[in-house]
């Protein structure tokens, strides 16, 4: 296949920037940080999606491990720094591999070094706990984005998958968004409304990411990006990394879902309910229901679209590895990124577009929130507002 070997050849050169990877959490819930019991020197399959062997196949160069602690758990700070104390023990443990990253400079090190650039993205605001002294110690332990919101809203920010309440940001949101903007946090806009995007976008003086969003004209599912996000992006300076999650991808899985959770609701159970009675209805309900498969051309479709409206250089990649149970066939893991590339350049996409999506477009972007936080701290002190002073609510 002359399109993959070149596609596995330019990954040499420009390898894939991941904005999104969960294989912290699936350490967590798997084997409680036991990284002897899920030693990612060799293959994992079966139990993960990622390992070194797998990430080195699939051409990755660097990767933000998600410090993600779902919106709905209480104690989401102590739990966030177990996350970040996780992806430090796998970097101490894996030196060859895995090069420590803060920068746009030590990603292009590690590049050079022929290691993978290891960097840290906290999923949810509520990760610190209303707090903007909580962000800063993000950041100062190498946290280096944060989602504004997931699943849930929180006190100052609404999600896609939840009922407004702030309409967008509130006032102390609009404040967190400039404190990240000040310490060179960069702001990322998956899993929040649209209204959010639209805030934080109004709001942000450093270019903004999605780590790990899809378009939402070609599949309408609320945790994509709409076409009038998109638009922005060049404005912005921002980029958003299509993500994989076969229930953001193809609109048939989207239809599947509905149907698959109401059938769970009308059997007494909730949606998210993985008991082994739940499972037993889900699993009658597949059999008669077969589920949607995504492929890697549904992917690239994605990535046509947004191309056309936002532009090549405000584009990436975030599969979202390991934080999912599906993915689409030839995408089934960290290994697949050159199937992806390989169906661009059959698609017409040139080796100077692939270089942009890969590496060179996260780098900048990284690189150019770097210079507006260097600009901003010479003329603003870190912020010690609190919700309560700006948005008269108790945190």
């Amino acid at each position: 296949m002359p399109s993959l070997d070149e596609a596995r050849e330019l990954l040499r050169e420009f390898p894939v920037v991941d904005g999104h990877n969960d294989l912290p959490w699936a350490l967590r819930e798997q084997v409680n940080y036991d990284l002897d019991a899920r030693d990612i020197a060799s293959a994992q399959h079966g139990h993960l999606h990622t390992d070194i062997p797998r990430l080195r196949a699939g051409g990755v160069g660097a990767q933000y491990w998600s410090v993600y602690v779902p919106s709905d758990r209480p104690g989401a700070v102590p739990a966030t720094l177990e996350q970040i104390d996780c992806v430090r023990q796998l970097i101490d443990r894996y030196p060859a591999d895995l090069a420590p990253a803060l920068t746009a400079a030590d990603m292009e090190a590690a590049r050079q070094d022929g290691r993978i650039a290891s960097l840290m993205g906290a999923e949810g605001g509520h990760s610190i706990a209303n707090s903007l002294g909580t962000l800063r110690g993000l950041y100062a332990l190498g946290v280096r984005y944060m989602t504004l919101t997931h699943n849930d809203n929180n006190d100052w920010a609404d999600s896609a998958t939840d009922e407004p309440m702030a309409g967008g940001l509130s006032a102390f949101g609009r404040e967190v968004v400039r404190e990240m903007n000040r310490l060179g946090m960069l702001v990322d806009l998956s899993h929040v409304a649209a209204t959010t995007m639209m805030d934080a976008l109004d709001t942000s003086t450093a270019p903004v990411i999605f780590s790990h969003s899809s378009s939402r004209a070609v599949c309408d599912h609320p945790r994509n990006i709409p076409d009038d996000v998109l638009e922005r992006l060049p404005a912005n300076g921002g980029m958003a990394m299509v993500t994989f999650v076969p229930k953001f991808v193809l609109q048939a899985a989207v239809d599947w879902t509905v149907a698959a959770d109401a059938n769970l609701r009308a059997h007494g159970f909730h949606h998210l309910d993985t008991t082994a009675e739940a499972m037993k209805v889900h699993r009658a309900f597949e059999e008669g229901n077969p589920r949607p498969v995504a492929t890697v051309s549904t992917v690239a479709d994605h990535l046509d679209h947004m191309r056309e409206v936002a532009g090549i250089d405000h584009l990436g990649i975030g599969g979202d590895y390991d934080g999912t149970a599906f993915t689409p066939d030839g995408l089934d893991d960290v290994s697949g990124y050159p199937n992806l590339l390989a169906e661009l350049l059959d698609r017409g996409w040139s080796r100077a577009d692939l270089a942009k999506l890969t590496w060179q477009n996260a780098v900048r972007v990284l690189g150019a929130a770097e210079d507006v936080a260097r600009d901003l701290q010479t003329t603003r002190a870190p912020s010690n507002a609190t919700i309560e002073s700006l948005d008269g609510t108790k945190a």
